[in-house]
């Protein structure tokens, strides 16, 4: 494993592969930042959109989709909004979105929290072609990672204020989802799971805050093996290079004390690491 960028953020997430470019996009949530990494040089360009953003995917039609604060927006490839801001219904006052993803067929699913971490006050929405947002999942404290099986018959869900992952299956035609079950439950001694994907071998990562590492789970949900950091909040997780064979790890500084910030002098910054295996092509927003 090696330090990509040192110091990338405060909270940084949402990392993303971005196939077009060979470049690595992630966000830095609360500052209102995009920043793309050459993984190859390391050099870095950074955005600032004006208002928290919690997690970007590649447009197949040119641009960006991002999930900011009160909904969704589209942006050219240099970060220019070039439409309003479509709302999510129902979201709550005090809320932000956070993290989200494109399911297989080029659906953009993202989530919301409370500012003030207040139980069951987010919700799950997915955001269709055509621009249509709708609710997908109600009663959420803190919405965060999705992914997908490699059939695209399961959906992957991580809401950190139930501490647990749950699978869903999931209709890739109508982009519905059923069956709820608990995959994996976190004690409180493990920390709390984040940011998600899933490998070529359908195997899924999940990225603990507070545990400082990045754990790997069977699809039955057990435990196959763990990666360790040096700092304690991982937020995120993605494949990419150009063999998809490098794991990108976001990590965050928000919230440590001026002690646990000396301990942790890599707190916010970006990790690369190869597994042994590879991610699944990363989806892109249809619209």
């Amino acid at each position: 494993m090696d330090v990509l960028i040192p110091g990338a953020g405060e909270l940084c997430e949402g990392p993303c592969w971005d196939v077009r470019t060979a470049r690595l996009y992630f966000v830095d949530i609360l500052a209102g930042q995009v920043h793309a990494v050459d993984t190859d040089t390391g050099a870095r360009r950074t955005w600032q959109l004006g208002v928290p953003v919690g997690a970007v995917a590649p447009r197949q039609a040119g641009g960006w989709i991002a999930a900011v604060e009160r909904g969704f927006t589209v942006f050219d490839d240099e970060w220019n909004r070039v439409g309003p801001v479509t709302p999510a219904p129902g979201q709550q006052d005090g809320t932000r979105f956070n993290d989200g993803r494109c399911d297989p067929a080029g659906r953009f699913w993202a989530g919301t929290l409370s500012y003030d971490g207040s139980p069951e006050r987010a919700a799950l929405y997915r955001l269709d072609a055509d621009g249509l947002v709708t609710p997908m999942l109600s009663g959420v404290t803190n919405s965060n990672g999705l992914g997908w099986s490699a059939s695209g018959a399961e959906m992957y869900y991580v809401d950190t204020g139930k501490a647990t992952i749950d699978r869903f299956m999931f209709d890739p035609g109508r982009g519905t989802i059923e069956d709820r079950r608990t995959l994996v439950a976190f004690g409180t001694d493990e920390g709390l799971p984040d940011g998600l994907t899933v490998d070529s071998e359908g195997f899924l990562w999940v990225a603990l805050w507070g545990g400082g590492c990045v754990r790997r789970y069977s699809p039955a949900g057990e435990l196959d093996g763990e990666t360790r950091l040096p700092v304690s909040q991982v937020t995120s997780i993605a494949f990419g290079g150009a063999d998809l064979g490098e794991l990108f790890i976001t990590t965050a500084a928000e919230g440590l004390s001026a002690a646990e910030r000396r301990d942790q002098p890599l707190a916010g910054s970006v990790f690369r690491h190869r597994p042994g295996v590879t991610g699944l092509p990363p989806a892109t927003f249809a619209g």
